[in-house]
């Protein structure tokens, strides 16, 4: 019996802290060989685009899918599948909105776990959307924030993350007039924005006082969110996934400059393992594209959370079972 969750039955059911968690439990099974993470795939089509993603959880006992698409002027739709992995039984859809939102927010408060920052911190953050505000929120359940700055290109935009982030964290949040004045002097920069360039908007000659930087705005390898000088001037460059090395063009313009050797290159699944250990000093850059397995860990979650509940929609025949064609014929493809 596969149910239906929507949007505002997952709102509130989990915290920040929460989805943390959840993606460090996700993140050391995936670190004991104990999962599958997939590229994504990405298709263009006019006027819009598909990205699929793929993972499998062998010590939680679930798969899931998450896909995603865009309509020019009109926005973007998520929906993520959780599939019980030992007969394949379609559990429950999701919207994937909120979870994406979470999970993006709570993979750099993991690494924020890792990267000790003593005394008050205080935040630079590029964006105001929902992943920036995500991005806060989770820097915040981690380090004792004192005060933030937040620059996106619209004064409106951000003055409205400052006062709201500001009435819900209970800091200083301040909206300013550049990217520089945003991330100059601050020790945690998260970089959230929604441009789509080739020129990157962040300069690592600004990270004069940064000990850890979250680069999750860009996930495409046409454009590029942070330079070079970001991941050259790393002590460690830490990323979701493999695969963002190939995804991201932030990351391959680093390693085609040679600023990103393979010896200050570590997954976040080996710095939550303790496979690789995160410098007492310098920066930190981690990169994050995102991947199912943390799409998965919270789907998981609100399953068992809200499945049963009475009320929610379901279909028993959805995703029906086709058994194996005997050696006598051929399933229909």
């Amino acid at each position: 019996m596969a149910v239906m969750l929507g949007i505002e039955s997952l709102k509130g059911v989990l915290g920040m802290r929460d989805a943390i968690d959840l993606l460090e439990v996700a993140l050391s099974h995936e670190g004991a060989g104990k999962t599958f993470v997939s590229p994504k795939n990405v298709t263009d089509f006019e006027g819009g685009s598909m990205r699929i993603l793929f993972a499998a959880d062998y010590q939680a006992g679930y798969f899931a899918t998450k896909a995603y698409h865009s309509i020019q002027g009109v926005g973007t739709r998520y929906v993520v599948s959780l599939y019980r992995l030992k007969d394949g039984e379609l559990l429950a859809q999701l919207d994937g909105q909120l979870i994406t939102d979470l999970r993006t927010g709570a993979a750099s408060g993991v690494i924020a776990r890792k990267v000790p920052v003593t005394g008050p911190v205080s935040v630079g953050i590029i964006g105001s959307g929902h992943q920036a505000r995500a991005q806060l929120e989770s820097l915040a359940a981690v380090y004792r924030v004192e005060a933030a700055a937040v620059f996106s290109p619209t004064a409106a935009n951000r003055q409205a993350f400052a006062r709201e982030m500001s009435a819900q964290l209970g800091i200083a949040v301040t909206s300013v007039d550049s990217v520089e004045a945003a991330v100059r002097g601050r020790a945690v920069v998260a970089t959230a924005s929604s441009s789509r360039s080739s020129e990157p908007i962040l300069r690592g000659e600004w990270l004069d006082r940064c000990r850890l930087l979250c680069a999750v705005g860009n996930t495409r390898r046409q454009f590029a969110e942070v330079d070079v000088r970001c991941f050259r001037d790393a002590a460690l460059v830490v990323v979701d996934s493999l695969h963002a090395i190939e995804e991201a063009g932030d990351l391959r313009r680093a390693v085609e400059d040679g600023a990103m050797p393979e010896t200050k290159r570590a997954t976040l699944a080996q710095i939550v393992t303790g496979a690789v250990a995160v410098p007492r000093e310098g920066l930190v850059a981690f990169k994050s594209v995102g991947t199912a397995l943390q799409d998965l860990a919270l789907a998981a979650r609100y399953y068992e959370l809200l499945g049963t509940r009475a009320g929610l929609p379901s279909a028993s025949d959805l995703a029906s079972l086709r058994k194996p064609a005997r050696a006598s014929g051929q399933a229909r493809r």
